[in-house]
């Protein structure tokens, strides 16, 4: 077995990126205080070619060297937003016809591996502060809540690997 060089891979540039169609997706990023963990999203969210990301409350915004370390370019490719509050974001999203669904452990959340998502939907897909999770007021307003299963002693996963895990997730269900 050979790797590929990175010619060999047949990525698009960020303008064919920008015109092509792009999974029925937004990432909310509620709060987050990494500019690493930005960065990393934003990347994950160019791996899937998710519609947008909406940065919201603290969530610092591009360009930032701290942002660019992990994006790694991702951050011209990946349409995004600012909005002051989470709850801005979601009222607007919820206008767009996005399905809102938060990433979080919760009461009566719906395990990751049982639930299944519509193909012809769009989703908003919350993820929370690294601390402090996903505010307790956007709960309020969520029209689901998936929680990841976990095994081991930890009471979370990064949230970088919560975003890839169910981003490859949805992308499985919906797009085979």
């Amino acid at each position: 077995m050979k790797k590929l060089k990175l010619d060999e891979l047949n990525r698009a540039s960020v303008a064919e990126f920008k015109a092509m169609d792009k999974f029925p997706v937004a990432v909310v990023l509620d709060n987050v205080r990494s500019m690493h963990n930005i960065g990393s999203i934003f990347r994950t969210s160019d791996g899937f070619a998710v519609e947008q990301v909406c940065l919201c409350g603290i969530t610092a915004c591009p360009p930032h060297r701290e942002i660019e370390k992990t994006a790694l370019g991702a951050t011209q490719s990946v349409s995004w937003k600012y909005f002051e509050t989470t709850l801005s974001a979601v009222a607007q999203l919820r206008e767009e016809g996005y399905i809102i669904i938060a990433v979080e452990q919760a009461h009566n959340s719906t395990m990751l591996n049982e639930f299944s998502p519509e193909k012809d939907a769009k989703y908003a897909l919350i993820f929370g502060n690294e601390v402090n999770g996903v505010s307790e007021e956007v709960m309020q307003k969520i029209d689901a809540c998936l929680e990841i299963p976990q095994f081991g002693t930890k009471h979370s996963f990064n949230i970088v690997v919560s975003a890839g895990i169910v981003l490859w997730d949805f992308f499985s269900k919906m797009s085979f």
